[in-house]
């Protein structure tokens, strides 16, 4: 069965698993085993959900002994920031215009 990869943030985000992961890290970075005791899931599904996190630049790790500590990253968080604040801008200026434009009744 093929599969496809996810390089794009938003699209990691889409899996609720994911989403999941994410709220966990953003309380403080973990190992697999300490996020797989929080979640329905067993360690080599979180594994292979940080790898998608990972890929999409949303997760870092490093290494602590003989496991790996992930964390959110920083520089990937902000990027998915920024296109909100575009999008929601770009919203309020579409509002702005719809509610500035005369209508036929206000004439």
């Amino acid at each position: 069965m093929a599969t496809y990869q996810v390089d794009d943030g938003w699209d990691a985000l889409g899996d609720p698993t994911r989403r999941a992961i994410v709220a966990c890290l953003a309380e403080r970075p973990r190992a697999v085993g300490e996020l797989a005791e929080e979640l329905p899931i067993s360690r080599p599904a979180v594994s292979q959900h940080l790898k998608v996190l990972k890929d999409a630049g949303l997760v870092t790790d490093r290494p602590d002994g003989t496991r790996r500590v992930y964390r959110l990253n920083p520089a990937g968080v902000a990027a998915l920031r920024d296109q909100l604040d575009t999008f929601w801008s770009r919203a309020l200026d579409g509002y702005q215009d719809a509610a500035e434009t005369p209508t036929e009744e206000g004439q």
